[in-house]
């Protein structure tokens, strides 16, 4: 064997590989200020529709709110005059006033309540359902929902009238019950009940199908995990799907007191346009005050108060719109 079989041969190093081509950079865009236009452009027709439909009738409320207007100055007899917060005075010194105030929350409360549970209750037991029975529940809600608010009053009056209602004589019916010819609305709070329960018919459907799309977004395995932790129905709902449609249920909430608090034809249509102290809502004693007494400052003072009362929970509203989106 010669040395050269013997000589380990040198180790070639690998050949360096080329450093890949430097990716151009896009060069940024700068913002122009037709891009802060856009936007302004497009929503100037929403804007100016608000402004026109809104924004001069919200002005000639405050000012009529502060002015002596009546029949005399309507028709031009006399001038209007400024009495500065005289109205006010007048309105907050009145204890009818408060009475009403206090049944308007009352009334909103409850039927938000009722709202709220009746629709939780509705869209979880759509829930375990089969399909074809949640798609005709769903046609029934969507129909009563788009159903004219006079035409579901005077079905309602119907309904309960104190000759020919149905609920009379269903009730009736009943062992030892005898409501034949029973008035609901001799009394201000059974006829409150009865139109609360028209409320709350005509809000559910709205509740039902927002709070459904949210339950489509509860994790099935959260409450599996739940149920295997011991976890009951009323557990499962109290700490895994509560706390995911908390933001729901609170805008829920918060819209329904804004409706609820606004309530007028019902009120006004089941009376027969005349609706007696013990019904008057803040929406129908602004009307009554202003077209019944034909004092239109006073009406608008009172109209004023009511916007300056829902502010609060439009406040509110916003906040949590807010935090929504902070969030997402």
């Amino acid at each position: 064997m010669s040395a050269a079989d013997t000589t380990t041969p040198a180790k070639v190093p690998p050949p360096r590989q080329a450093p890949p081509p430097a990716v151009p950079k896009a060069p940024r865009r700068r913002r122009t200020s037709g891009g802060a236009v856009v936007p302004w452009a497009l929503l100037a027709p929403c804007l100016l529709i608000l402004a026109l439909v809104m924004g001069y009738p919200l002005v000639r409320l405050v000012t009529l709110s502060f002015q002596k207007f009546g029949q005399s100055q309507l028709w031009g007899f006399q001038p209007a005059e400024s009495v500065g917060f005289d109205n006010f005075g007048k309105v907050l010194g009145d204890s009818e006033f408060w009475t009403v105030v206090v049944r308007t929350i009352v009334f909103a409360v409850g039927s938000v309540v009722f709202t709220m549970v009746i629709g939780m209750l509705i869209a979880l037991l759509l829930q375990r359902v089969s399909g074809w029975v949640k798609t005709l529940i769903n046609i029934a809600l969507v129909a009563s929902w788009g159903m004219p608010i006079i035409v579901a009053t005077t079905v309602f009056k119907w309904l309960f009238d104190s000759d020919y209602g149905v609920f009379n004589a269903l009730l009736s019916k009943l062992p030892g019950v005898d409501m034949i010819g029973h008035n609901w609305f001799a009394s201000g709070p059974q006829g409150l009940a009865v139109i609360m329960l028209l409320v709350v018919w005509g809000a559910v459907p709205f509740v039902v199908i927002t709070l459904s799309a949210g339950l489509t977004q509860v994790p099935s395995e959260l409450e599996e995990a739940a149920r295997l932790d011991g976890a009951g129905a009323w557990g499962v709902f109290r700490y895994v799907t509560l706390p995911i449609l908390k933001p729901i249920v609170v805008m829920l909430t918060t819209l329904s007191v804004i409706w609820d608090m606004g309530v007028f034809p019902q009120v006004f249509v089941m009376r027969g346009g005349h609706p007696e102290a013990e019904f008057q809502l803040l929406t129908t004693y602004s009307y009554d005050r202003a077209f019944v007494v034909n004092d239109y400052a006073q009406g608008s003072a009172i109209a004023l108060l009511t916007v300056l009362l829902l502010l609060g929970v439009v406040a509110v509203y916003m906040r949590q719109m807010l935090q929504i989106g902070e969030v997402e």
